[in-house]
């Protein structure tokens, strides 16, 4: 199955689509969820109030539009940064793959929106090695970021990997990272002076991350165990064959891997390093791992390999899709 995804052609747009209607088959049965949490930001508010009214039955189809947005823009990214040996749509189809794997992803959430403002960060961090005239950019960088957060907390993680980001980017220039800083700091006085003038000030914790030390962690139900499990072997898989071609790339190719391992990392630890984020939060990981899974299906030659790994994460996907229909 893998061989109709390593050619970049038009109609792998409508494999994909095929692709996401198998692994997401469960919405056909049962109406595809909209779950917010008030407490996340301002996503979780707009979703709660004003979209999830708003879908109704048509969920289903804008989950589906959502997650193929999402897999070609990193897709076409990643191959306008030649990040692989060819262009190929097996980014995407992981991406596809990997979102039925649990069920708290397989609804329409603030994580998963989260992830547009996400891809579009790391699309901005890629520009940065050798811009001549970076300022502007590290402007919308960190723009962008105290959006990300102040629309969902747990994407406060994203800032020491942006930092990082820069760190290994450029030689070090204080009016760079000042500028950056500058960025992330303008959307919160904003916020914060508004809130002055309106004497409520004290609703700014409202809008800054719920930072917390887990104390007892809820236990992973065998549905949750079986998806990680599948989860964990395609990255690390992704990850070997990525180490054997790695030091092939050119410079800026490898900073860019850093960057998204480094990302990996730290976004790991969102589901339990805020309060009220839960397991959906671990979608955040998506954008990520995906580019390393991905690795194990387009640089092996020959394609037993990857077919098998193909064929597992889509075992998983049907256990999970019967555990959502039967309960």
């Amino acid at each position: 199955m893998v061989f109709l995804f390593r050619d970049k052609s038009i109609i792998n747009i409508l494999f994909l689509l095929l692709l996401s209607l198998l692994v997401h088959a469960h919405g056909f049965f049962l109406p595809v969820p909209v779950e917010a949490n008030l407490n996340t930001g301002y996503l979780g508010f707009l979703l709660q109030h004003y979209l999830k009214p708003l879908l109704g039955e048509a969920a289903f189809w804008v989950y589906i539009l959502i997650v193929m947005v999402q897999a070609i823009r990193l897709n076409f990214l990643l191959a306008e940064q030649k990040m692989y040996p060819q262009s190929s749509y097996t980014v995407a189809m992981t991406y596809v793959l990997l979102t039925g794997l649990f069920p708290e992803w397989s609804v329409i959430s603030p994580a998963l929106l989260a992830n547009f403002l996400l891809i579009w960060i790391y699309i901005k961090l890629t520009r940065l090695y050798n811009n001549p005239a970076p300022k502007t950019l590290l402007f919308n960088i960190g723009l962008l970021v105290a959006i990300m957060v102040l629309c969902y907390h747990p994407t406060a993680l994203v800032v020491p990997v942006v930092l990082f980001a820069l760190g290994i980017m450029r030689a070090f220039k204080l009016q760079e990272w000042f500028t950056l800083i500058m960025g992330m700091v303008l959307p919160y006085y904003f916020l914060a002076s508004g809130l002055y003038l309106t004497n409520q000030l004290p609703l700014i914790s409202n809008w800054l991350p719920d930072l917390e030390i887990p104390t007892k962690l809820t236990p992973l139900t065998q549905s949750e165990w079986i998806g990680l499990s599948a989860f964990l072997i395609s990255f690390f898989i992704g990850l070997f064959f990525w180490q054997q071609f790695n030091s092939r790339l050119v410079i800026q190719m490898r900073k860019n891997w850093s960057s998204l391992l480094v990302m990996t990392l730290i976004l790991a630890i969102a589901p339990v390093a805020f309060h009220h984020a839960g397991f959906e939060a671990a979608l955040l990981c998506l954008v990520p791992v995906v580019p390393f899974a991905a690795a194990g299906f387009s640089y092996p030659r020959r394609l037993l390999f990857p077919n098998l790994i193909f064929w597992l994460l889509l075992a998983a996907v049907m256990y999970n899709n019967w555990q959502i229909v039967k309960f």
